[in-house]
């Protein structure tokens, strides 16, 4: 061999071992998994008893498990630890909190509009993770008027997962704005009262337990029931004339629909307070101690944390918004259980 095929037959070697090793290294994705298994995993946050990643390419996003070998595999050798239980228990209808474990559930790729649900697109998130999930997340949209989820709720549960509905008060899929028909002040006005009647009637005829939500991220002002848009920090159109209005019309909603399915002897439902890491727009009264309607009637706590969704958002690690989140969840409900609802991040 001569010196110049020598020299070429080397310099390949390197270039093929140098593309072995990124394509076997660890990329942001992948880090920021581990980043937010190992403070999960750390012992720093003993109430955290529950997961769920956002399984969806949402608006140009690549939060999907299977965005890149590294992410899946990332995924996968952290999820494997019996620390994750993939069955709901129940106590009086309630979901229990594990002693020492925490639940593995996810948003399973159910859509953009994040009610397209099928046992096969559950089926297919538990194959790329290598585990069940303990629930099944998804949104009841009150487009076109409220109404029982029934097939979605049955799909769910005849697949083996707990239901979790998130009653999402919108018309539309608008953001930044409010909605033109389910207002915080119309609710309270009983102005739905028919159809939520209805709603817990049926709820409360299944002869198994699910998971709700009404008002997810409610400290965001991407979603129409923020305070922003039912008065703000004002403090002098609505109730106690000590509270802001938005946050206080938003607390009471919730009251009102929790009291509307108590009275329909809906108690198997477990009841989130779902909250995101950052308050937006970020002012005084738009705190999340504000907007919860108490411990009688909330059963668990969540919040959600995102990392980048594209190149030019700023990074933030799930170490750091845990850092920031879970004090205050803490310090809002000293009894209650906690869940991540929602963590997720692009491929960068």
């Amino acid at each position: 061999m001569n010196k110049f095929l020598a020299l070429l037959l080397f310099f390949t070697l390197i270039a093929c071992n140098s593309q072995d090793e990124d394509n076997t290294s660890e990329n942001f994705k992948a880090k920021w998994i581990n980043d937010a298994f190992d403070a999960i995993e750390s012992g720093n946050y003993p109430k955290i008893k529950a997961i769920s990643w956002w399984h969806e390419n949402w608006e140009g996003t690549s939060l999907r498990l299977d965005s890149s070998p590294q992410a899946t595999q990332a995924f996968q050798n952290r999820i494997e630890n019996n620390l994750y239980q993939t069955e709901c228990q129940f106590e009086n209808n309630k979901l229990k909190p594990l002693q020492n474990d925490i639940y593995h559930s996810a948003f399973p790729d159910f859509g953009g509009q994040e009610n397209f649900v099928s046992d096969e697109r559950i089926v297919a998130y538990q194959d790329i993770v290598g585990k069940e999930i303990a629930w099944a997340y998804f949104s009841n949209n009150w487009i076109g008027g409220i109404f029982f989820p029934i097939d979605d709720i049955t799909i769910i549960h005849n697949n083996g997962n707990t239901p979790f509905v998130r009653l999402m008060a919108r018309s539309d899929f608008s953001e930044f704005g409010q909605d033109t028909t389910y207002t915080m002040q119309r609710i309270l006005n009983g102005d739905f009262d028919t159809q939520l009647n209805e709603w817990f009637t049926k709820a409360a005829q299944l002869n198994y337990p699910i998971l709700c939500e009404f008002g997810t991220e409610m400290n965001g002002n991407w979603f129409p029931w923020n305070g922003q848009y039912a008065g703000g920090g004002t403090t002098n159109q609505y109730g106690d004339p000590n509270y802001p209005d938005g946050p206080e019309r938003f607390r009471d909603a919730y009251r009102h629909i929790i009291d509307i399915a108590n009275a329909n002897n809906a108690n198997n439902i477990t009841w989130f307070f779902h909250v995101d890491t950052h308050s937006l727009p970020q002012e005084e009264w738009n705190s999340i101690s504000y907007y919860y309607p108490g411990d009688n009637y909330i059963d668990w706590l969540g919040f959600s944390a995102y990392g980048p969704f594209t190149q030019n958002d700023e990074i933030e690690y799930f170490s750091d918004m845990i850092q920031q989140i879970y004090p205050k969840l803490n310090d809002l409900a000293p009894t209650k259980p906690i869940a991540v609802l929602e963590f997720g991040v692009s491929e960068l």
